[in-house]
């Protein structure tokens, strides 16, 4: 098994990790999971995360292979389409994107949206296989977090998204709209299933007590110190856990923002006759909801 070289690049905006999985015998690179910066105060956008990222590959002098998005996130707006018209590249994702796309198209009242993933270059199912270089990669469905998410195994590394996180700071949350607990529990099942000495990389990291950003575990570490995960929960603790859990968070601030860029292949709002684009915002679609 190859073992790529990962180098993460994490946005204290959104906590989010995006990384680049290169491989180092053909300087063949793969983008995970780019932030587009916006400010919903102004609702300003901007480039800042996504050119880190060609800075660094330009300077490491890799090959943008591929551009991958892990699941439609609802806390930031994704760079893969920008990424792709500077690299040309093409852009992945799962393919039940489609099923997430037609949940937001009503909710957003979105009639014309097209809800078929002819957004993307590329819309991946349970067990495909590719690769970054010499290096082979596979496609795991592991949704509950999303309906569309899916988790990237490249060499000796797997990109787990929002399953579980570092372990002292658990799994996800399942309660958006298409989100189950028991589908989740069942998606790390299968993520702890891979060999121990697997390097797990995790979507997001939210500093616990203030501690510096963290992104990088093994399937070993996660399952004897992850605190959701650690003395081998049966699933209905583990729902019953999750689901009062996710009853007391609030919305992610720029989820409304975010999705109608994400279920659109990250493609922002095409310009209005005045030379401005629109987000258009849903309200109280979710009544009930904890305010943030």
């Amino acid at each position: 098994m190859h073992r790529p070289d990962v180098t993460a690049f994490f946005d204290p905006r959104t906590f989010s990790v995006q990384y680049v999985v290169s491989d180092p015998k053909t300087k063949a690179c793969a983008i995970i999971d780019p932030v587009l910066d916006f400010d919903e105060k102004s609702g300003t956008t901007a480039t800042y995360n996504a050119d880190l990222l060609l800075d660094f590959v330009r300077a490491q002098d890799l090959h943008v292979q591929w551009i991958l998005d892990t699941h439609p996130h609802a806390d930031h707006m994704s760079a893969a389409a920008y990424l792709k018209g500077i690299t040309g590249a093409p852009i992945a994702i799962g393919a039940r994107i489609v099923d997430v796309q037609k949940i937001w198209s009503q909710i957003y009242n979105w009639p014309d949206l097209r809800i078929d993933g002819s957004q993307w270059d590329r819309l991946f199912v349970d067990g495909d296989t590719f690769s970054i270089g010499s290096i082979a990669a596979g496609v795991m469905f592991s949704p509950g977090h999303t309906l569309a998410s899916i988790t990237y195994s490249i060499g000796d590394a797997a990109f787990v998204h929002d399953t579980i996180f570092m372990p002292d700071s658990g799994t996800a949350r399942a309660d958006f709209p298409g989100g189950s607990a028991g589908t989740l529990w069942a998606s790390i099942q299968k993520i702890l299933a891979l060999p121990g000495d697997t390097r797990i990389f995790v979507g997001h990291d939210y500093q616990p007590g203030g501690r510096q950003p963290l992104w990088e575990s093994t399937v070993d570490r996660q399952k004897a110190e992850n605190i959701h995960l650690k003395g081998s929960p049966n699933k209905e603790d583990f729902v019953l856990m999750r689901e009062n859990r996710d009853r007391t968070l609030p919305m992610p601030k720029l989820i409304l923002h975010a999705l109608q860029v994400n279920i659109n292949g990250s493609r922002l709002p095409e310009l209005e006759e005045n030379g401005i684009r629109y987000l258009k915002l849903p309200m109280n679609a979710f009544q009930g909801t904890p305010w943030g």
